[in-house]
C-alpha cells in the first residue's frame, strides 16, 4: 500500500487537539524555583519522619478506601462546611475544572471567565467542545463589570469562573461586583465557580458569603486546592457547594481519583494545620517585603497581591527573564499571555533568603 494512502493513527485524534499547545512546565533543575506559586517551606524534619512512618503503613496493595472518606470529613470540619452544602474531592483543581466542563456539556453551552486568568478554564472548555468567552479585565486588572454583564446576557454561560484572588494578576476582585455578577448568572440558571486556590494568603473568603447569603449563592460552587496550602506534590483539590449541585458533579468523578498515599498526606497536613498556617503568615509578610523591594527598583511596577505571587511590570520582560535564568533564578514570563500583561513577570513569594536573591538577581538583570 502506498504510504501516503496508508491509514494514519493520528487521524483518530481530534484536529483541534493536534493544533493545541500542551500546558508548559519549565525545567527547573538546579534553579531557584519561583515560577509556580509553591510553598517554599519543607516540612520540619520531625514531621517528615512521622509522615514517612504513616505512609509506610498505608495499604498500597488495596484501592483507596475509608481514609479518603475521612479526608473528606476532615476537610468539611476544616472549612466549617455550611449547612445544606457538600464537599467533593478532586485530583487537584484541574480535575474538578474538567469534570465541571463535562457535566455542563449541553448543546450550545459555554464557559465564561475574565482574562487574563487561569489557562485551564479555557483549555477544559476546548477539550470538552464548549465555547469559551474571555472578557478582558480593566487596565488595573479589575473586573470590567459592564463588559462582563453584557457577555453574560449575550452568551448565558453554563459556567462563569471568578478567581478570588486571580492568577496571574494576584489581586482579589471587588466583592460588590462579584455579587452583582453572581446575581446576573442566577437570572438564566448559570453556575458560578469561585476559585480560591490562593485562599491561605487572602484577606477574605467567598465561603463567608455563601454562609451568610445561601439563597443568593444557591448556584455558586467554591473550589480550592491544597497545593498552595503547602501540598503541591500531593494533588488534592476540593469543591464546596449546595448539596444537590455537588451530588451531580460527584457522579462524574472517576472511582479512586484520590490515591491512598495522597489522602494520607493530606490528612497528616490537616492534623498539623497550625504549621502550614505559620508558613502562610511568613509568606504574607515576605510578600509585603517583596512588593516594597520591587517598588524601589527603577522601571519596575509591582501590582497589589493577595496571593503567594507578585505580578511586576519591567522595562523588558524577556531580557529580565533571561537575565534571571542566567543567574539561576526561574520565574514566569507572562508577558505574551495577554496584551494586558505586556512586559510582566510573575514572581512566586519565597523564603526571606530566596526573595533577597531574587531582588539581587533582578537588579543585575535590569
Amino acid at each position: 500500500m502506498n504510504s501516503a494512502l496508508k491509514p494514519q493513527p493520528l487521524a483518530r485524534i481530534r484536529q483541534d487537539i493536534q493544533s493545541m499547545q500542551a500546558y508548559a512546565i519549565q525545567d527547573s533543575a538546579g534553579m531557584l524555583k519561583l515560577d509556580a506559586m509553591e510553598n517554599p517551606f519543607a516540612l520540619p524534619p520531625a514531621l517528615q519522619a512521622e509522615l514517612g512512618r504513616r505512609l509506610g503503613a498505608v495499604a498500597i496493595n488495596r484501592y483507596p478506601g475509608a481514609r479518603v472518606d475521612e479526608l473528606k470529613h476532615a476537610l468539611e470540619r476544616f472549612v466549617d462546611l455550611p449547612a445544606g452544602h457538600a464537599l467533593m474531592l478532586g485530583n487537584g483543581s484541574d480535575e474538578l475544572i474538567s469534570l465541571l466542563a463535562m457535566g455542563c456539556d449541553l448543546p450550545g453551552a459555554s464557559v465564561l471567565a475574565p482574562v487574563p486568568g487561569f489557562v485551564m478554564y479555557a483549555m477544559s472548555a476546548q477539550l470538552q467542545g464548549l465555547a469559551f468567552h474571555g472578557v478582558p479585565l480593566t487596565a488595573h486588572f479589575e473586573l470590567d463589570e459592564p463588559a462582563l454583564l453584557a457577555a453574560m446576557r449575550a452568551h448565558r454561560p453554563a459556567i462563569t469562573y471568578l478567581a478570588y484572588p486571580n492568577n496571574p494578576t494576584a489581586n482579589r476582585f471587588d466583592p460588590a461586583v462579584m455579587r452583582r455578577l453572581i446575581a446576573e448568572a442566577a437570572t438564566f440558571g448559570g453556575l458560578v465557580v469561585v476559585d480560591e486556590a490562593y485562599q491561605p494568603f487572602s484577606s477574605h473568603t467567598w465561603l463567608d458569603e455563601m454562609r451568610a447569603r445561601p439563597e443568593a449563592n444557591a448556584h455558586v460552587l467554591l473550589m480550592r486546592t491544597l497545593s498552595k496550602f503547602g501540598l503541591a506534590g500531593v494533588r488534592i483539590g476540593y469543591l464546596v457547594g449546595p448539596a444537590a449541585l455537588v451530588h451531580e458533579v460527584d457522579k462524574l468523578r472517576p472511582p479512586y481519583n484520590v490515591s491512598a498515599l495522597n489522602a494520607e498526606c493530606a490528612l497528616f497536613a490537616l492534623e498539623h494545620a497550625e504549621v502550614f498556617a505559620q508558613q502562610a503568615a511568613v509568606i504574607c509578610e515576605q510578600r509585603e517585603a517583596l512588593l516594597a523591594a520591587l517598588a524601589r527598583l527603577p522601571g519596575v511596577m509591582p501590582f497589589p497581591s493577595e496571593a503567594n505571587m507578585v505580578l511586576a511590570r519591567v522595562p523588558d520582560a524577556q531580557r529580565a527573564f533571561d537575565g534571571l535564568k542566567a543567574q539561576g533564578v526561574l520565574v514566569k514570563n507572562v508577558s505574551k499571555m495577554h496584551p494586558l500583561l505586556a512586559q510582566c513577570l510573575r514572581l512566586t513569594v519565597g523564603t526571606p533568603d530566596e526573595n533577597a536573591r531574587l531582588i539581587q538577581a533582578l537588579q543585575t538583570a535590569l
